[in-house]
């Protein structure tokens, strides 16, 4: 997927960690890419953006037909991507849905700043 050398990418990092490192930027826009707890090859990287005090926590699926990268649940019509670093280029310059299924609210970001896990 050509994430390794990526600013962005947070190999070692689990989901307590990275949501950890973005409310602490507490900046909307922060973002990061760390491999899904699940470890599961159609998924195999979540994307975590901090927004509104929230953090929110996106699967990338991995399509295995078409070789390419799509975020969240499988949809009709869906952006597709050839690389996940194509997702955040694609996504610093246009907005990204930011769905919370508890409040059942819509919002939206571009991904800013990239936050680091030390």
């Amino acid at each position: 997927a050509g994430v390794h050398s990526k600013a962005w990418y947070a190999a070692t990092c689990d989901r307590k960690t990275a949501e950890d490192a973005l409310y602490r930027s507490n900046k909307d826009g922060s973002f990061l890419i760390r491999r899904s707890s699940g470890q599961d090859s159609r998924q195999p990287y979540t994307l975590v953006v901090f927004y509104n005090r929230r953090v929110y926590n996106i699967p990338i699926r991995f399509i295995e037909s078409t070789r390419q990268y799509a975020l969240g649940r499988e949809k009709s019509g869906e952006e597709r991507f050839d690389s996940v670093a194509e997702i955040v280029e694609n996504h610093q310059h246009t907005s990204l849905v930011l769905i919370d299924s508890q409040n059942n609210t819509k919002d939206s970001t571009k991904l800013k700043h990239i936050v680091r896990v030390s």
